[in-house]
Protein backbone atom coordinates (compact mmCIF):
# COMPACT_ATOMS: atom_id res chain seq x y z
CA UNK A 1 0.00 0.00 0.00
CA UNK A 2 1.49 3.35 -1.04
CA UNK A 3 1.91 6.25 1.32
CA UNK A 4 0.26 9.46 0.19
CA UNK A 5 2.01 12.80 0.47
CA UNK A 6 -0.51 13.82 3.11
CA UNK A 7 0.71 10.97 5.33
CA UNK A 8 4.25 12.39 5.43
CA UNK A 9 4.94 14.95 8.10
CA UNK A 10 8.05 16.84 9.10
CA UNK A 11 8.93 18.32 12.43
CA UNK A 12 11.91 20.33 13.57
CA UNK A 13 12.63 20.68 17.27
CA UNK A 14 15.34 22.04 19.50
CA UNK A 15 15.15 20.14 22.76
CA UNK A 16 16.75 21.03 26.06
CA UNK A 17 16.28 17.41 27.15
CA UNK A 18 17.56 14.21 25.60
CA UNK A 19 17.74 14.77 21.81
CA UNK A 20 17.77 10.99 21.36
CA UNK A 21 14.25 10.76 22.80
CA UNK A 22 11.94 11.41 19.84
CA UNK A 23 8.36 12.60 20.11
CA UNK A 24 6.35 10.15 17.96
CA UNK A 25 2.89 11.06 19.20
CA UNK A 26 1.78 12.08 15.69
CA UNK A 27 3.27 9.35 13.53
CA UNK A 28 2.18 6.60 15.91
CA UNK A 29 -1.50 7.42 15.36
CA UNK A 30 -1.84 6.20 11.75
CA UNK A 31 -0.53 3.05 10.08
CA UNK A 32 1.51 3.92 7.00
CA UNK A 33 2.32 7.42 8.20
CA UNK A 34 5.86 8.75 7.76
CA UNK A 35 7.42 11.58 9.75
CA UNK A 36 10.81 13.22 9.45
CA UNK A 37 12.15 14.45 12.78
CA UNK A 38 15.11 16.81 13.11
CA UNK A 39 16.25 17.61 16.62
CA UNK A 40 19.34 18.73 18.47
CA UNK A 41 20.52 18.98 22.04
CA UNK A 42 23.14 17.82 24.58
CA UNK A 43 24.08 14.16 24.82
CA UNK A 44 22.45 12.74 27.96
CA UNK A 45 25.28 10.27 28.62
CA UNK A 46 28.82 9.50 27.49
CA UNK A 47 28.57 7.50 24.26
CA UNK A 48 31.59 5.63 22.93
CA UNK A 49 34.80 3.90 23.99
CA UNK A 50 37.54 4.76 26.46
CA UNK A 51 39.66 6.74 23.99
CA UNK A 52 36.92 8.21 21.77
CA UNK A 53 33.34 9.22 22.50
CA UNK A 54 30.62 11.83 22.68
CA UNK A 55 31.06 13.40 26.10
CA UNK A 56 28.14 14.14 28.39
CA UNK A 57 26.56 17.37 27.20
CA UNK A 58 28.11 17.23 23.71
CA UNK A 59 25.73 18.91 21.20
CA UNK A 60 24.15 16.26 18.98
CA UNK A 61 22.26 16.61 15.71
CA UNK A 62 19.60 13.99 15.02
CA UNK A 63 17.90 13.44 11.68
CA UNK A 64 15.36 10.62 11.72
CA UNK A 65 12.69 9.21 9.44
CA UNK A 66 9.99 7.29 11.32
CA UNK A 67 7.52 5.00 9.52
CA UNK A 68 4.44 3.51 11.15
CA UNK A 69 4.06 -0.16 10.17
CA UNK A 70 1.00 -0.90 12.26
CA UNK A 71 2.01 -2.07 15.69
CA UNK A 72 5.55 -0.80 15.38
CA UNK A 73 7.71 2.07 14.12
CA UNK A 74 10.65 1.65 11.74
CA UNK A 75 13.35 4.24 12.38
CA UNK A 76 16.16 5.30 10.07
CA UNK A 77 18.30 7.90 11.84
CA UNK A 78 21.62 9.70 11.62
CA UNK A 79 23.21 11.03 14.82
CA UNK A 80 26.24 13.30 14.52
CA UNK A 81 28.37 15.68 16.53
CA UNK A 82 31.90 16.56 17.62
CA UNK A 83 33.54 13.80 19.63
CA UNK A 84 36.32 13.74 22.18
CA UNK A 85 39.32 11.51 21.46
CA UNK A 86 42.96 10.96 22.27
CA UNK A 87 45.60 9.55 19.93
CA UNK A 88 46.99 6.31 21.35
CA UNK A 89 50.43 7.06 19.87
CA UNK A 90 51.15 10.65 20.91
CA UNK A 91 48.25 11.26 23.36
CA UNK A 92 47.27 14.35 21.40
CA UNK A 93 43.67 15.50 22.09
CA UNK A 94 41.43 15.17 19.05
CA UNK A 95 38.00 16.57 18.19
CA UNK A 96 36.74 14.25 15.43
CA UNK A 97 33.36 14.59 13.76
CA UNK A 98 31.44 11.42 14.59
CA UNK A 99 28.31 10.10 12.91
CA UNK A 100 26.25 6.99 13.63
CA UNK A 101 23.53 5.44 11.49
CA UNK A 102 20.66 3.71 13.26
CA UNK A 103 18.08 1.51 11.57
CA UNK A 104 15.68 -0.42 13.76
CA UNK A 105 12.16 -1.21 14.89
CA UNK A 106 10.38 -0.02 18.03
CA UNK A 107 7.16 -1.66 19.18
CA UNK A 108 3.99 0.36 19.78
CA UNK A 109 2.17 -2.51 21.51
CA UNK A 110 3.17 -5.40 23.74
CA UNK A 111 1.91 -7.84 21.11
CA UNK A 112 4.24 -6.59 18.39
CA UNK A 113 6.58 -9.40 17.28
CA UNK A 114 9.46 -9.15 14.81
CA UNK A 115 11.05 -12.07 13.01
CA UNK A 116 13.98 -11.92 15.46
CA UNK A 117 11.65 -12.15 18.46
CA UNK A 118 9.83 -15.17 17.04
CA UNK A 119 12.84 -17.36 17.88
CA UNK A 120 12.15 -18.72 21.36
CA UNK A 121 15.86 -19.36 21.91
CA UNK A 122 16.76 -15.69 21.51
CA UNK A 123 15.29 -13.57 24.29
CA UNK A 124 18.42 -11.53 25.06
CA UNK A 125 17.63 -8.62 22.70
CA UNK A 126 13.88 -7.91 22.74
CA UNK A 127 12.34 -5.25 20.52
CA UNK A 128 12.42 -1.89 22.36
CA UNK A 129 9.10 -0.26 23.20
CA UNK A 130 7.77 3.21 22.54
CA UNK A 131 6.85 4.64 25.95
CA UNK A 132 4.63 7.67 26.57
CA UNK A 133 4.77 8.53 22.86
CA UNK A 134 8.55 8.80 22.98
CA UNK A 135 11.04 6.67 21.08
CA UNK A 136 14.42 6.49 22.82
CA UNK A 137 17.45 6.02 20.56
CA UNK A 138 20.00 6.23 23.37
CA UNK A 139 20.78 2.52 23.78
CA UNK A 140 20.81 1.96 20.01
CA UNK A 141 23.40 4.72 19.57
CA UNK A 142 25.50 3.36 22.45
CA UNK A 143 25.50 -0.09 20.84
CA UNK A 144 26.39 1.30 17.39
CA UNK A 145 29.23 3.39 18.81
CA UNK A 146 30.64 0.32 20.54
CA UNK A 147 31.03 -1.58 17.27
CA UNK A 148 31.87 1.22 14.83
CA UNK A 149 34.36 3.43 16.66
CA UNK A 150 38.11 2.61 16.48
CA UNK A 151 39.31 0.97 19.68
CA UNK A 152 42.73 2.66 19.36
CA UNK A 153 42.22 6.01 17.56
CA UNK A 154 45.20 7.76 15.97
CA UNK A 155 45.82 11.20 14.50
CA UNK A 156 46.20 9.67 11.05
CA UNK A 157 42.66 8.29 11.09
CA UNK A 158 41.29 11.82 11.42
CA UNK A 159 43.62 13.58 8.98
CA UNK A 160 46.07 14.96 11.53
CA UNK A 161 49.76 14.41 12.23
CA UNK A 162 51.18 13.10 15.48
CA UNK A 163 53.45 15.27 17.60
CA UNK A 164 57.17 15.21 16.72
CA UNK A 165 58.12 13.25 19.83
CA UNK A 166 55.83 10.34 18.96
CA UNK A 167 57.50 6.96 19.70
CA UNK A 168 57.92 4.48 16.89
CA UNK A 169 55.47 1.54 16.80
CA UNK A 170 57.98 -0.63 18.69
CA UNK A 171 58.11 1.91 21.47
CA UNK A 172 61.57 3.32 20.57
CA UNK A 173 61.58 7.09 20.02
CA UNK A 174 65.03 7.24 18.44
CA UNK A 175 66.60 9.03 21.39
CA UNK A 176 69.63 7.67 23.23
CA UNK A 177 68.51 5.35 25.96
CA UNK A 178 69.49 6.51 29.43
CA UNK A 179 70.07 4.05 32.25
CA UNK A 180 68.68 4.72 35.68
CA UNK A 181 71.78 5.10 37.95
CA UNK A 182 70.05 2.89 40.52
CA UNK A 183 70.35 0.00 38.08
CA UNK A 184 73.83 0.76 36.74
CA UNK A 185 75.59 -1.32 39.42
CA UNK A 186 73.28 -4.26 38.84
CA UNK A 187 73.94 -4.13 35.10
CA UNK A 188 77.72 -4.34 35.73
CA UNK A 189 77.24 -7.37 37.98
CA UNK A 190 75.08 -9.09 35.38
CA UNK A 191 77.73 -8.41 32.75
CA UNK A 192 80.45 -9.99 34.94
CA UNK A 193 78.17 -12.97 35.60
CA UNK A 194 77.63 -13.54 31.87
CA UNK A 195 81.38 -13.42 31.24
CA UNK A 196 81.96 -15.97 34.02
CA UNK A 197 79.38 -18.34 32.56
CA UNK A 198 80.95 -18.06 29.13
CA UNK A 199 84.38 -18.88 30.57
CA UNK A 200 83.03 -21.94 32.42
CA UNK A 201 81.25 -23.20 29.32
CA UNK A 202 84.44 -23.15 27.22
CA UNK A 203 85.76 -26.72 26.60
CA UNK A 204 88.89 -27.69 28.54
CA UNK A 205 91.93 -27.93 26.31
CA UNK A 206 93.82 -31.27 26.55
CA UNK A 207 97.16 -31.25 28.28
CA UNK A 208 100.00 -32.65 26.18
CA UNK A 209 103.20 -33.84 27.87
CA UNK A 210 106.29 -33.90 25.64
Amino acid sequence: MGISHSDRKESVATTAHNPLSLDVSTVSQQSGAVETIDTEGPSPVRIGLEMIAFGVGTPLDVHATVTNVGEGLVVDAEISGSGEAECVRCLKPLIPHLSFHINGVWALTEGFITSEDSDDDDDDDPTPMVKDNRLDLTQAVIDEAGVSLPFSPTCEEFGEECDSQTPEPDGVSGETETVDPRWAGLQDKLKDLRLSLIHISEPTRPLYIS
